[in-house]
């Protein structure tokens, strides 16, 4: 398992949300990259020097430190899409290549390089950003169907990152909370959200909108 590439974000119009800009434009980098936790949401800081996000509301802070996506499932779009998909470009600042990315346990924790730790927090939700950019109508629903939405991490161990750096699992929960488990609860499959409760380290933000959406179906009910 290993870091293919580490993608840095370029500002460019974002028309489609109304916003100044977009930092979605990510491009792999030489070189070492600072890695740090970037503190709450709200200030469009994110985990790896050099970068940022402009939809502060929806972005950022320390539970959406830095988005992580595989090469396989990269390689896995480019037929349905129909072109080459470099690295980045689903505004991802890891590109990985052996690991199990959607596969993996909310709370489980890689080390990258000799002194990075990252915790895996949540998944990708899609948005009006991520279709506008890539130019594919539906994507988001197609997106969602896939369940391949990558994850986001938080910062543990701070350090730095270069492409080529080993990925190595260090931690692993007991529980079988997957990032695709998480996604579909809070997309398309609801009767999965009674799962959520088992991962602690799922951020408070999804607990609470799991929680609400299971409250709500039982008033249904």
């Amino acid at each position: 398992m290993k870091l293919l590439s580490v993608n840095i974000g370029r500002p460019r119009p974002n028309p489609w949300k109304g916003l100044r800009a977009t930092g979605i434009d990510k491009r792999p980098v030489d070189g070492p990259v600072a890695v740090a936790a970037p503190g709450p949401k709200g200030t469009g800081a994110v985990g790896l020097a050099g970068d940022r996000v402009y939809d502060v509301k929806h972005h950022g802070g320390d539970d959406q430190a830095v988005y992580a996506y595989a090469r396989e499932d990269l390689d896995a779009w480019e037929p349905e899409m129909g072109r080459t998909l470099p690295n980045g470009v689903f505004g991802e600042n890891l590109t990985t290549e052996g690991l199990d990315v959607n596969g993996a346990l909310i709370g489980e924790r890689w080390r990258i390089g000799p002194d990075v730790v990252l915790e895996v927090s949540c998944p990708r939700i899609p948005c009006g950003t991520f279709e506008g950019w890539l130019r594919e109508k539906g994507w988001i629903k197609r997106f969602t169907q896939a369940a391949r939405p990558g994850a986001y991490l938080r910062v543990i161990s701070p350090g730095e990152i270069r492409a080529g750096d080993a990925v190595e699992i260090v931690h692993r929960p007991a529980h079988d909370v997957t990032v695709e488990l998480v996604f579909r609860a809070l997309t398309s499959e609801p009767g999965l959200l009674p799962r959520l409760e088992a991962a602690d380290a799922l951020p408070a933000p999804d607990k609470a909108k799991a929680r609400r959406r299971i409250a709500a179906q039982a008033r249904k009910a």
